[in-house]
């Protein structure tokens, strides 16, 4: 019998907010790779190369979360969920390089999705972390 492709114990908010955060990562990388000439101060060595390698590294934390909860590993499935939305929090490193106002719109609201999605995540794989640990530890 074929195995579901999506993990049960996993609920639907989190998939929601896994879609979410996804889309908001890529969408910020890919600005940054695509428009790097227009974020102020960055780095010589951060090409748009770098920057797509970047974010198939972050992502591997969401793909290893996943597949680890699919084997069963149910509070590593969520520590690493809880990673990888935390990563949605490096964009607000653009302001250490230059203020808000040095950064265009579209700038900065890539960067605000990303934070805002990777942090609704976070707290939520936290709140899944929490649950499970306390369902291990009751036994419930």
């Amino acid at each position: 019998m074929p195995l579901p492709l999506t993990a049960p114990h996993i609920p639907k908010p989190i998939w929601l907010l896994l879609a979410l955060y996804f889309i908001a990562s890529l969408t910020h990388f890919a600005h940054n790779a695509e428009f790097i000439a227009i974020y102020p101060n960055l780095p010589a060595f951060i090409t748009r190369e770098t920057v797509y390698w970047a974010w198939l590294a972050v992502s591997s934390l969401g793909v290893a979360g996943l597949i680890v909860s699919r084997m069963g590993l149910h509070a590593l499935g969520a520590l690493l969920l809880m990673a990888y939305g935390a990563c949605g929090l490096d964009g607000l490193l653009h302001y250490t390089l230059a203020l808000c106002s040095q950064h265009t719109l579209a700038t900065n609201l890539t960067i605000w999705f990303e934070v805002l999605a990777g942090s609704a995540l976070a707290f939520a794989a936290a709140s899944m972390l929490w649950r499970t640990k306390r369902r291990q530890h009751y036994g419930a």
